[in-house]
């Protein structure tokens, strides 16, 4: 028998177990999803937004692989510092593939950075989607202004969310918190500032379509800006999704411009989002007392598909500063780590230690390609790193079974919450939303999340 551990329970994770248990070349196999919470999923679960309904029903393919007779779901269980090490999950299973993502925020690195009111977008994003390390999170959302640093689909969902009113959200699983601060929202302006042009932000077209159909809530884009684009003008030579973004920033530049200043609430739309181009973050600007401005330096392309500051400078107002400027991976004890690229060195998914690779180690997803792609990205990814791992089967599975995995991780100091724990959670959720007057409603933390999984028999 081949046992082999994921860490990972999302997309990246699923993928990979899904693609070692459909192979034929391996007859006696069992995959072991590790995940560090109680609840499978990872980014679909915890980083979709709440209104991106079609995108979180993914959940519903990944749970059929989890479901699977030859899968076993094991979560609450935690690998790295200070958990377990990669020789002591080798002592347990035959391989182990970490599909660990990118953990954390790339940082801005200018003066004011890490001012109160300046956060992380992920912080944000943790915070409106239940993630239990973010409990003790709170936004208030008292700031007239709020910046969002960074022209991605994150920054997109953060932006939206600002905009949304809490009547639209009632109907998602968004727990109690948020849902209160958004309905209590002071929020009247949302920037999405990028340093470079329109043609090279991340976000995708269906995405960005989506502010223009928030209600009661204008977008406002500056044709100057878009102008200093090259591509602008003749977007033939884009890809087809720069050539759709194109399109729409030109509709919204094109519109008569809606007033401006602290009256505009009675005679425009209830909220505006500024979508600002070739701004670049010098420094965000306040006190001790919170942040009131981020100063941005005019940029201009450089010709080589990057930008040059112009030596001009801007201030936009702002008392809450939401920073989505990409992620990183970190490094995992046990593993080699590339400091430049944020990722683990590997070859076609198998770990590579000083050029060789290290026996029963293999990585997909982030960890292994950096944070690119979207979700459909890691199918292929995950296929890949698979397809390694069965070549090497024959000099994996050569010891003697070790004993069952759930009693040795317990033995290891490891509480497993299996997936009768999961469903247990799935209830409490439900029962939760019933008593609200709404649907499934997310619990908030670990203690109620322990609490759920509790109630079910997790010996089984």
């Amino acid at each position: 028998m081949l046992r082999v551990a994921v860490i990972g329970s999302g997309p990246s994770g699923v993928y990979t177990a899904q693609s070692l248990i459909e192979q034929q070349t391996v007859p006696d196999i069992e995959v072991y999803v590790l995940d560090r919470l109680p609840c499978p999923y990872g980014l679909v679960r915890y980083g979709v937004a709440p209104d991106h309904e079609k995108i979180k029903s993914l959940q519903n393919n990944l749970r059929t692989v989890l479901e699977h007779p030859g899968v076993h779901f094991l979560g609450n269980i935690e690998v790295g510092a200070p958990g377990l090490g990669v020789e002591e999950l080798r002592e347990i299973f035959d391989a182990v593939v970490f599909c660990v993502g990118a953990a954390t925020d790339r940082h801005l690195g200018i003066p004011g950075e890490e001012l109160p009111g300046s956060h992380p977008a992920t912080e944000f994003v943790a915070w409106y989607s239940a993630h239990p390390d973010a409990a003790a999170v709170r936004f208030t959302l008292a700031a007239r202004s709020a910046l969002v640093i960074g022209v991605g689909n994150v920054a997109v969902d953060v932006a939206r969310m600002l905009s949304r009113g809490a009547a639209e959200l009632a109907a998602t699983d968004m727990p109690q918190g948020p849902l209160g601060a958004l309905a209590d929202s002071r929020v009247q302006d949302v920037w999405m500032v990028g340093r470079r042009g329109p043609s090279q932000a991340k976000f995708t077209t269906k995405e960005l379509r989506e502010l223009g159909s928030l209600p009661d809530t204008e977008v406002c884009v500056r044709p100057e800006e878009l102008a200093l684009d090259p591509a602008y003008r003749d977007p033939g030579g884009l890809p087809a999704m720069g050539r759709r973004n194109i399109e729409v920033l030109r509709g919204w530049a094109e519109r008569p411009a809606a007033p401006a200043g602290p009256d505009a609430r009675a005679t425009g739309p209830g909220r505006r989002i500024h979508l600002r181009f070739f701004l670049r973050p010098v420094e965000v600007l306040g006190d001790a007392t919170g942040v009131r401005a981020v100063r941005f330096e005019r940029t201009a392309p450089d010709g080589h598909g990057g930008v040059t500051g112009t030596g001009q400078f801007e201030d936009i107002e702002g008392q809450l500063v939401l920073r989505s400027v990409g992620y990183r991976g970190t490094p995992m004890p046990g593993l080699p780590f590339d400091e430049a690229t944020g990722t683990v060195p590997h070859q076609a998914g198998r770990v590579l230690r000083d050029g060789a690779p290290l026996p029963g180690a293999y990585v997909a997803g982030w960890i292994k390609r950096g944070p690119t792609g979207v979700i459909g990205t890691n199918r292929p990814c995950a296929k890949e790193t698979a397809q390694s791992l069965l070549a090497d089967a024959p000099a994996l599975a050569v010891r003697e079974a070790a004993e069952d995995p759930v009693a040795a991780l317990i033995r290891a100091g490891q509480r497993p919450v299996p997936w009768p724990g999961w469903l247990a959670i799935e209830a409490a959720e439900a029962e939760w939303g019933r008593g609200l007057g709404r649907g499934t409603v997310k619990l908030p933390d670990w203690a109620g999340l322990l609490e759920a999984a509790g109630a079910a028999d997790l010996t089984r």
